[in-house]
């Protein structure tokens, strides 16, 4: 005969069974997003970064893994001002780069671009899961949903979330490696935790070092747990040389290969508007506030102001994360105008800003106008948000040179393995990344780029250089679309 159930165990099983459904839910609304428009060439918004990153691995899936020693397909001087006829590529280090240039030549009929999106959304399911069970912690469950949910589904976020960056893997090591040390932290020295939050914090840090930005939530949380005295902790200081030792060797290393060291000094205040009014225009206004929080998300961000009576060790780790971003956006001035992939750090945030918002908001409409009216308040204004960042952000997908696409192919058909090419595109790799080679993104000194081993020139704009070219050079393929000479073969003078 069957025992019968221990006293609560029903409701244990119910309260389960809601949370498996609440991740599920965030699962399928991190994922289903990120697949639209998947198998785009890499062509959209901000390619010809994703050109460089995605390069960098098709190198490896070509020429072999060398983890310290990355290449890609600019031979050019345009990013550290020095010729790079090695195609070094000396930026973030390239562990997601080795890791799906491995799959890829473990399975040769993968396509690169597809799986390096796969990695990429992967990474950011990685990232909505880890911050549901950081704010679980701090905020409670219902904040913890709809932040998560938030961040799955904010426009800006499934763009990013899905494009070939580094940006995806870096959110997800670093909320990762904050929930860790909130586990380490409140479970007292679990080293487990203690291992992976500075494991993922390292990661990051050698991925972009901007996430040393959040130092603050770190010495927020430490300070609320062990006070003043742990500051000097000899766990502690193990906790910064292993999160600190990889980005400082890495630093280290890759001075040995100053022609791929793009040149940085300009992110920081080259054009002179930190705290200008074009900054706070750009930054608060046409990032923040269209792209971000379609206008209507800033109902949840003052919703946000409704509480401050409670839960202040909540209020402090919220305050240091936003200075500590607040303080990125004024140090890397230039950067974040010029680039808004740059605000990528900052979704997280604005997320847990807007689930924390929401949850209070309601609490207030629920009050005053009861349970069914306060959701379809919220649940208006978080479409309309959504809704109107759509139509800033829907534009990010589209392929705008189809024509590049096209003329690449034929290169990539017509054209030994070893070519190098020139493919103008005024500096833009977008073009040279679909022609399959390395090379030159930008025409002038033909001969100089002859010199330095380019051996065919393709292009979509029929100008002068072309023109002139063409007279001189074999011609191998013309159409209205494309150009494609052979420099190797020059025609006989008439």
């Amino acid at each position: 005969m069957p025992l019968p159930p221990k006293e609560g165990g029903e409701k244990v099983v119910k309260i389960k069974l809601k949370k498996s459904q609440v991740l599920l839910l965030l699962v399928l609304a991190t994922i289903l997003p990120r697949l639209y428009r998947f198998d785009n060439p890499v062509a959209d918004w901000h390619a010809f970064r994703q050109a460089d990153t995605a390069s960098a691995t098709r190198e490896y899936v070509k020429n072999g893994i060398d983890v310290f020693r990355p290449r890609y397909q600019d031979l050019s001087n345009i990013q550290s001002g020095k010729d790079n006829l090695e195609g070094w590529r000396m930026v973030e280090f390239p562990i997601a780069n080795a890791l799906i240039a491995w799959i890829v030549r473990l399975m040769p009929t993968l396509d690169l671009v597809l799986v390096s999106r796969s990695f990429s959304i992967l990474f950011s399911l990685g990232t909505t899961l880890s911050l549901y069970f950081l704010i679980q912690k701090i905020s409670g469950k219902t904040t913890a949903s709809l932040s998560a949910l938030f961040f799955a589904l904010m426009p800006f976020s499934v763009f990013y979330g899905r494009a070939i960056l580094p940006e995806p893997a870096l959110l997800f090591f670093m909320i990762f490696s904050l929930w860790q040390y909130h586990n380490y932290l409140e479970q007292k020295k679990t080293w487990l935790s203690f291992g992976l939050s500075a494991l993922s914090l390292a990661l990051a840090m050698l991925l972009k070092p901007f996430v040393i930005f959040l130092g603050p939530v770190y010495l927020i949380l430490t300070l609320q747990k062990f006070g003043k005295k742990t500051l000097v902790h000899l766990e502690l200081l193990l906790f910064l040389v292993i999160s600190f030792g990889p980005f400082w060797w890495w630093r280290q290393w890759i001075e040995q290969f100053p022609s791929g060291i793009p040149a940085n000094d300009w992110l920081f205040n080259s054009n002179q508007i930190r705290l200008r009014p074009a900054w706070f225009r750009w930054l608060f206004y046409e990032r923040l506030t269209k792209l971000l929080l379609g206008f209507a998300g800033w109902a949840f961000i003052f919703g946000n102001l409704l509480d401050f009576s409670k839960k202040k060790d909540e209020l402090a780790i919220y305050g240091a994360w936003g200075l500590g971003l607040l303080t990125y956006l004024i140090v890397i001035a230039t950067g974040n105008v010029q680039h808004d992939y740059y605000q990528v750090i900052t979704l997280p945030f604005v997320a847990v800003l807007l689930g924390r918002g929401a949850t209070l908001f309601h609490s207030f409409c629920k009050k005053r106008l009861g349970q069914k009216s306060a959701l379809a308040i919220i649940g208006a204004t978080a479409l309309v948000s959504i809704i109107l960042s759509w139509q800033n952000v829907k534009g990010y997908f589209n392929v705008n040179h189809w024509e590049y696409v096209e003329a690449g192919q034929v290169v990539d058909q017509m054209t030994p393995k070893s070519a190098k090419v020139i493919a103008p595109a005024f500096g833009d790799t977008i073009f040279l990344f679909q022609t399959n080679r390395t090379g030159w993104p930008i025409g002038f000194e033909i001969d100089n780029k002859i010199n330095k081993g380019a051996t065919h020139y393709v292009t979509t704009s029929y100008d002068d250089e072309a023109r002139d070219l063409e007279a001189k050079y074999q011609t191998l393929v013309k159409t209205s679309k494309y150009l494609l000479l052979d420099l190797t073969k020059p025609l006989e003078s008439k």
